[in-house]
């Protein structure tokens, strides 16, 4: 693993300080994935939050390891059961030069609800009531009850000017007119699927970036991208494919970055009385959906060996899951054993559940959201068919799958999911609680599963001011939701990125992002 760690904070500063004085350089970097819109409201998907906090800035930001940092706000206190107050930061500028006050800070907040996109940004505004306006610099927002994790979730909370409104859409924002924010680049130009072009802002209130001009290409095939890097077309790539990682090894010229990531691949299977795509056996749609047996969810389990798919589907790049959240986390259960590969036992599952001879069942994946997600995704389906499935796997790209996700339209589905706040909340609240628009839970919800035991307790957790004490009930959520295999994971990812060597001081995040302004040039040392 080479340069993972940049050298010291003191350092660092000095660095990126001076680095534009001497530096004013552009920097280009080839990205498997981009933004599907320049409304920072638009979509909850990591590649639009990765691009676009270029452009805005979020209330609370986060560090590499996912550690809650001061961003727009400075600090943050509860000052009662349903009330935390923000102070925001001073002397901040817009990209049009006006001043950053608390009313941009509430309007943003509330634009959030009424932006309809492909995949609604209301999990990061759940909680919230009402917002109050203080004075210019601090705002008291009121929640639905306790609300321990709003900080958490205001680290994707992007500020725009209050006069954007709720009128203002895609058009607007694509086209740069309304792409104004107070983060550390000003936006240039954007080409859906293309280049997002960002130049510096030099009235940017934090620590000058390096580079004076950014090129960020959307590049999504894996070939095509390393063969830009090899050619020098571009400086950086994300998202090294395990093959390309390991020839890159004996390769003096390249240089790769290494590092856990919080995604994991995880199966959804819907239990809802009828399936949106139909079970068959022999051709006949089966009666009632096998799928909501426990048994059969086991056995797909049981049947999956995660040693083979880290250790030869990914060629080492990952590691096994139990959990909807990688290990550390808040809300992982030591509890919970490490899944176990039992062929024989899932056969026996499947028999006891009245299907000794199997079903066939599609399974739809995404081919482009993470590294290896087309073919875990194939390696699935040859892995079940020594179950006595039959399956048939289709890998799409993001921009047909979510949207048909999001519809429910898929009996059995998987993609990658990332616990972004570092909490249980973020995830299960999302994802395995039952779906309830008025509180804002199971917005991702895509299964139809719905258990009230688990409800109870997650829900208590989440009015738990107490961090020990929400510890420990989380715990219990994910032993429940796991036990009952309310979804699947599959495999925690490691995401590898490369440059020429030498050239560029980077540290890996391990929520997969490429912040240009994290980026220095290795020459400035």
């Amino acid at each position: 693993m080479l340069k993972q760690v940049l050298k010291t904070g003191l350092a660092v500063a000095a660095l990126t300080a001076a680095a534009p004085a001497a530096f004013s350089q552009e920097l280009v970097i080839g990205l498997r994935a981009g933004p599907d819109s320049i409304d920072p409201h638009w979509s909850t998907l990591g590649s639009q939050a990765e691009a676009l906090r270029h452009i805005y800035d979020t209330l609370v930001d986060v560090d590499e390891t996912l550690q809650l940092k001061p961003g727009l706000a400075t600090s943050w206190e509860p000052i009662d059961d349903t009330t935390w107050e923000f102070k925001l930061r001073e002397g901040v500028t817009f990209h049009d030069g006006s001043d950053f006050t608390a009313e941009d800070a509430k309007a943003s907040i509330e634009r959030i609800p009424a932006v309809t996109g492909p995949m609604s940004m209301t999990l990061y505004t759940k909680y919230v009531d009402s917002v109050e306006i203080v004075d210019d610099h601090t705002i008291r927002v009121k929640t639905k009850g306790i609300a321990p994790a709003l900080p958490n979730d205001f680290t994707r909370l992007f500020v725009v000017p209050a006069e954007t409104g709720t009128d203002v859409g895609n058009e607007e924002f694509n086209a740069g007119e309304a792409a104004i924010g107070t983060g550390p680049y000003r936006f240039v130009s954007w080409e859906p699927k293309g280049d997002l072009v960002l130049e510096r802002y030099e009235d940017y209130w934090g620590e000058q970036p390096a580079w004076e001009r950014v090129v960020r290409k959307e590049i999504p095939d894996d070939a095509a991208r390393v063969a830009a890097l090899l050619s020098g077309q571009v400086d950086l790539i994300n998202y090294v494919p395990a093959t390309d990682y390991l020839s890159m090894q004996g390769n003096p010229e390249i240089e790769t970055f290494i590092s856990d990531s919080v995604y994991i691949l995880n199966i959804q299977p819907s239990v809802k009385d009828e399936e949106p795509q139909p079970i068959t056996v022999n051709g006949e749609e089966v009666e009632g959906n096998p799928l909501q047996d426990l048994r059969v969810r086991k056995a797909l389990d049981l049947a999956i060996n995660r040693d083979v798919l880290v250790n030869v589907v990914l060629e080492g790049l990952g590691t096994p899951a139990n959990q909807l959240m990688p290990e550390g986390f808040f809300g992982y259960t030591d509890e919970l054993p490490q899944p176990e590969y039992d062929l024989e036992q899932a056969k026996a599952l499947l028999e006891e559940a009245g299907y000794p001879d199997g079903f066939e069942v599609d399974f739809t994946c995404t081919n482009n959201r993470v590294p290896g997600d087309a073919v875990v995704c194939e390696a699935l389906a040859q892995m079940w068919s020594r179950l006595g499935l039959t399956v048939n796997a289709q890998a799409l790209n993001g921009t047909v799958f979510f949207p048909a996700a999001a519809n429910e339209e898929y009996t059995m589905a998987m993609s990658a999911w990332g616990t972004l706040t570092g909490e249980a909340a973020y995830t299960y609240g999302a994802m395995v609680h039952s779906k309830d628009p008025e509180k804002g839970f199971g917005n991702f919800n895509r299964t139809g599963y719905s258990n009230p035991e688990f409800d109870e307790v997650f829900v208590r957790g989440t009015q738990t001011l107490d961090e020990e004490e929400r510890r420990g009930i989380y715990e219990e959520a994910s032993r429940i939701a796991m036990e009952d295999r309310a979804l699947i994971p599959t495999v925690i990812l490691q995401t590898v990125w490369a440059a020429d060597a030498d050239t560029l001081e980077f540290t890996p995040r391990i929520d997969q992002e490429t912040r240009a302004y994290e980026i220095a040039p290795a020459e400035a040392q």
